[in-house]
């Protein structure tokens, strides 16, 4: 009785053969991530108010003040812009 076809004997896996081009290509060429910045983006970017120093003076001032606990937070203006938000939630 016979359990392995001759042909069979010492075959390579079918499979095995449409791998490896695909390997043999990716270990020649290596793709890189590449990423462009839009000239409008560039543009958004250089004017942005960031760098400004009056919004800068400002943003420390407002760090200083959250430091030493003089900074004063008015419920009713938070209020005023949650109350929308939270009605549009609601709703859904």
């Amino acid at each position: 009785m016979k359990i392995n076809q001759s042909q069979r004997i010492g075959a390579v896996n079918p499979y095995q053969k449409q791998n490896d081009p695909q390997t043999e290509g990716l270990s020649r060429k290596r793709k890189k991530d590449e990423v462009q910045i839009s000239a409008e983006a560039q543009e958004m970017l250089s004017t942005s108010r960031a760098n400004d120093p009056e919004r800068t003076k400002r943003i420390d001032e407002l760090k200083d003040s959250v430091r030493s606990g003089t900074y004063h937070v008015e419920s009713g203006k938070i209020a005023e812009k949650l109350l929308p938000y939270l009605k549009k939630n609601n709703q859904e």
